[in-house]
């Protein structure tokens, strides 16, 4: 697999726009540091403001000469990915690449201020909000803009989605509700590839693989256990940044829309995965959680 900061150091994405969301550390860090090296204008967000503000030295560390700014904001609050997207609306008036990385693994079931299961809120619903307040500037970087929205393998471990049950209040199992939320980034992608494909907006999720970064500490007890057996097989933050950064970037990778990669290529999908009709049956779904939220 290539290492992402070896896609090129010349500034290819000079006069280009990235939004990079889940920017203050693994491989969203990545993802911001290698654009803003390759000339790019990243406007990055992050959850935790102190590891933000490191992220957001780093990335100007590493590429001093690139125009680069950091908000932070909880997507899995609704009220602050409103802001968030107002706030990137504020800074520019174009976007050419959008990646939704931002996302957790619950330890336990927590509620947001809205009333919903954390998971499936900061997975799914801050994304999908962020994303359509920001579709005016990614329209005007069309055709061409493109969405890249970081999904999980963990789509498989559940059989669809719990559409009695979307907020995890009867039963709830971290597994679950991890792989639930995933899938609803494969089937947003499709229903936004399909919604899309008339403004020449590309849209595709992909797996990054077993990451060896801070991911697995905001999850349950045992998680951490379970990614240092894994360590020997598991990807830097570079390797598991590249698919995302291919998918932005690549020439070639402009040319197919609602798809899910791993390795650069198109990945398999579950049967729950490949659903058109529950793809746009969570469309109107999450429309009408937000609407309840009153963002």
């Amino acid at each position: 697999m290539k290492d992402a900061g070896k896609l090129g150091n010349a500034p290819t994405g000079a006069g280009k726009v990235a939004v990079v969301t889940g920017a203050s550390a693994g491989i969203g860090l990545v993802i911001a540091r290698t654009l803003a090296r390759q000339g790019w204008r990243v406007i990055a967000l992050g959850r935790n403001p102190v590891r933000s503000e490191a992220a957001l030295a780093a990335i100007r560390t590493a590429a001093p000469d690139a125009k680069v700014d950091m908000i932070v904001a909880d997507l899995a609050v609704m009220a602050e990915a409103v802001r968030a997207a107002r706030e990137v609306a504020g800074l520019t008036e174009r976007i050419d690449v959008l990646v939704n990385n931002a996302g957790g693994t619950p330890a336990k079931r927590i509620e947001t201020p809205d009333g919903y299961e954390a998971t499936f809120a900061g997975n799914h619903l801050g994304p999908f909000l962020l994303t359509n307040h920001l579709l005016p500037q990614l329209r005007a970087a069309a055709p061409g803009a493109r969405i890249v929205n970081v999904s999980s393998m963990a789509h498989n471990f559940v059989r669809g989605m719990a559409w009695d049950d979307l907020q995890a209040k009867r039963k709830f199992s971290i597994n679950a509700v991890y792989g639930q939320s995933k899938l609803a980034n494969i089937l947003f992608t499709r229903e936004l590839a399909r919604r899309l494909a008339a403004d020449g907006i590309v849209v595709n999720a992909m797996h990054p693989g077993i990451v060896a970064s801070g991911f697995a500490s905001h999850g349950p007890f045992y998680l951490p256990f379970v990614y240092w057996l894994m360590r020997p097989l598991s990807l830097t933050p570079e390797q598991g940044a590249d698919t995302a950064l291919w998918l932005a970037t690549a020439a070639e990778a402009g040319s197919v829309s609602g798809g899910y990669f791993v390795k650069r290529r198109p990945g398999k999908l579950s049967a729950a995965a490949r659903d058109d009709e529950a793809a746009r049956r969570l469309w109107g779904e999450t429309e009408a959680l937000i609407e309840r939220s009153g963002a």
